[in-house]
């Protein structure tokens, strides 16, 4: 079966999503929203850097909503406008279509997020018939899917950490850099990731899910972040040019934990160590070149896992946009036969590639 699908928005992860639907065997690009008025009537395969697809872009969101398409990929920036990327999909699914994102990252596990925006997404849902799936890596599969695969062979757990450890130099999003995160800002600076509870809002859920997932009652979800400051000024550069100057003693070094509380301990953590320079903070845990994620379970038996990236132009950060948007991308097919209706991991069969060995 050919599933007929959407592309909303070509960012770092749309631009991905779009040449990965137009070269994919089983899916079929009918549609391509844009944001900036200078790509709209140009040819989709011309933005993906392909050969024409005679699909023209547009920035039309009715002309979509009226097309017959199976799913949309909805890959919009959603950290910053949460109410509006809701909106838009639940536009979508009322139109009938079902919807991938990987833009509202709480709804990752939608019984931990706003019940008013899941009711509402629900009832969309219902309307259309049809489902919504929200994935990405972190929060996404690397807090999921693999750390709960691995859960599945131990016989007892006393702990399980899913460390994030890389180096965010090369990841092309100023915008969620410096002011998301509030790299290159004073350490007091009140980034919007960093205030009270917001770590909570983007990974309790995940937190939640793995407890959920594995019959573990939790006391509560608590947070922990540290910050350093650089040791000297320096440019952060990336292969699109340079992304701004960081001065000496505003941040370079992030790190933080979302630990759910079992009997007065930390038991499913969620920690992130983020650099711009492999330097920095040299005490905290280091990543292995470019960095990775590490899943560790203390328990019987204890594991450990570590999954890393690299994108065809040898990055990690262009591995991880690509892996965002095939978890998704290939979710296709369970998404529509599922029943309508929110869904996370713990809702969908096991998701493999189809026809990727070309």
């Amino acid at each position: 079966m050919t599933y007929r699908v959407i592309q909303w928005s070509t960012g770092n992860v749309g631009a991905l999503a779009l040449r990965a639907i137009i070269e994919h065997p089983e899916l079929e690009l009918v549609g391509l929203w844009v944001h900036n008025p200078d790509k709209v009537g140009r040819d989709a395969g011309e933005l993906a850097g392909l050969s024409a697809v005679g699909v023209l872009a547009t920035n039309d969101v009715d002309e979509l909503l009226a097309l017959d398409a199976d799913a949309v990929s909805h890959n919009a920036t959603g950290d910053l406008r949460p109410q509006e990327a809701v909106a838009e999909m639940c536009r979508f699914l009322e139109s009938g279509k079902n919807v991938v994102s990987s833009s509202v990252v709480s709804l990752l596990y939608p019984p931990s997020a706003d019940p008013r925006v899941v009711a509402r997404l629900e009832q969309a849902c219902a309307d259309g018939n049809v489902s919504l799936f929200t994935s990405g890596i972190d929060p996404g599969f690397a807090n999921d899917l693999l750390p709960l695969t691995l859960a599945g062979f131990c016989e007892e757990i006393e702990s399980l950490r899913i460390q994030e450890i890389l180096n965010y130099a090369t990841y092309d999003q100023p915008e969620v850099l410096f002011e998301t995160m509030g790299f290159g800002k004073p350490l007091d600076y009140p980034a919007l990731l960093l205030l009270p509870g917001s770590i909570s809002v983007a990974w309790a859920g995940v937190v939640e899910m793995m407890a959920a997932a594995m019959g573990v009652e939790l006391d509560g979800i608590e947070e922990l972040c540290e910050r350093r400051g650089a040791d000297e000024t320096f440019i952060l550069n990336s292969d699109w040019g340079d992304l701004g100057t960081i001065e000496k003693g505003t941040m370079e070094a992030l790190r933080f934990e979302v630990q759910g509380i079992v009997n007065g301990r930390p038991a499913i953590v969620v920690e992130h160590v983020t650099r711009l320079r492999d330097q920095a903070a040299s005490d905290w845990p280091r990543q292995h070149g470019s960095g990775s994620y590490v899943i560790r379970i203390v328990g019987r038996p204890s594991l450990e896992c570590e999954l890393k990236f690299e994108g065809p132009d040898g990055d990690h950060n262009t591995g991880g946009l690509i892996a965002t948007a095939m978890r998704l991308l290939n979710a296709i097919p369970a998404v529509c036969d599922a029943a309508p209706g929110v869904l996370s991991t713990l809702d969908l069969p096991l998701v493999t590639s189809r026809n990727v060995i070309r």
